[in-house]
């Protein structure tokens, strides 16, 4: 008697469970039906972000091409802080503006996220994403990408590349002359996503201060993009690189640019998401929905690992490109920047102020 109410039991459990994850799947699927005719209604989608417009072409044609009914606005082409301010004055002034920020300064992101901006949405693909990628149902991080150093291959030999911050150190006072003026790094007076990474190193390391002197003593030319300092160093007027984007690098010198070689330090690889939230005052919010369910979602993940070469956050992804594979080949350096109130911290004035004020006597900007 026991054993038959035990195995009435388990069937019992066994259809209610069965029975609760098919009605969230019809919950979910009715849903995603409403939200997406009401988008169609608002026939558009304004997105902004710092992804520029060529790079970001595959996932926004793949987006239209699931909801040709809705027009996309997207507009990759302004820096991090200008596309920040950009929002804030037309957000402020009430005018029309993005429906969806995405930026890889998440700082600044952060800070708009925190200060009301952002509108709430839990989206079903929230459950395939890790915990870290998703803050308060207000943003998510779409991205895993690492932050380091990129060198000319033609003109530093293997044993000379810097493998972590110290060798770095050490190749640039070995011969200081040869360095001088061939160094390239962000101007975190220009760059949002620059002035991020040096407060990352400067938590992540005590000698941090150190490798800034003797960078600053270098005479390194100061960028305000990626793109400027692939460049530079692709070219030869520059011979190493600090602190960029790993996946532009990766992609870049695949494509146009074969002279870049991309060394993640071995002592730690700050990782970066590119942040991303609808307007809390948008005006196609199903529209912007839709946006972050296809981003999250396992075909925009690989379009982002693949395509994009971004690395895919998503648990389940098959691709090479993911968040997985590459903890696999970082280990203990992988460094993530959490997506959390501590970014906003930095952004304030009694943090910025000084920090900024020493990075530049360490740049020798300022004089005695």
């Amino acid at each position: 008697m026991k054993l038959l109410f035990s195995l009435l039991f388990l069937i019992f459990i066994g259809f209610f469970e069965s029975t609760v994850v098919w009605s969230q799947e019809t919950t979910s699927i009715t849903n995603h039906i409403q939200i997406t005719k009401q988008a169609e209604q608002e026939g558009r989608l304004v997105i902004y972000s710092v992804l520029s417009n060529k790079a970001a072409e595959p996932l926004v044609n793949k987006f239209k091409e699931l909801y040709p009914k809705i027009k996309v606005d997207y507009d990759g082409e302004g820096g991090a802080t200008e596309t920040y301010e950009r929002f804030l004055l037309e957000t402020k002034s009430k005018s029309p503006s993005a429906d969806v920020m995405w930026s890889s300064a998440m700082d600044l992101q952060m800070n708009l996220v925190v200060g009301g901006f952002a509108a709430q949405y839990i989206s079903p693909e929230s459950a395939f994403i890790p915990k870290w990628a998703n803050f308060k149902d207000l943003a998510w991080g779409t991205t895993y990408e690492p932050v380091v150093m990129v060198y000319n291959k033609q003109l530093l030999s293997p044993n000379d590349v810097p493998k972590n911050h110290e060798m770095l150190r050490q190749l640039l006072l070995s011969n200081k002359e040869r360095f001088k003026g061939k160094v390239t790094l962000f101007d975190l007076e220009k760059s949002g996503v620059g002035y991020m990474f040096a407060v990352q190193d400067q938590r992540n390391s005590r000698e941090w201060s150190d490798l800034l002197s003797v960078i600053g003593a270098s005479k390194p030319f100061l960028a305000s993009g990626s793109g400027e300092m692939l460049k530079r160093i692709n070219a030869g007027e520059s011979i190493v690189g600090y602190n960029i984007m790993g996946s532009y690098a990766l992609s870049r010198s695949k494509k146009d640019l074969p002279n870049l070689g991309v060394s993640p330090p071995n002592d730690f690889t700050p990782i970066l998401s590119r942040v991303m939230f609808i307007n809390a005052h948008a005006l196609h919010p199903n529209a912007a929905k839709l946006w972050v369910d296809f981003v999250l979602s396992q075909r925009g993940q690989e379009i982002i690992a693949n395509d994009l070469e971004l690395n895919s956050i998503r648990l389940d992804s098959v691709s090479v490109n993911s968040e997985q594979s590459l903890n696999k080949k970082l280990g203990s350096a992988a460094k993530l920047i959490p997506i959390n109130e501590a970014l906003v911290e930095t952004l304030k004035d009694d943090f910025r102020v000084p920090f900024i004020s020493r990075w530049k006597q360490a740049m020798n900007f300022l004089k005695d």
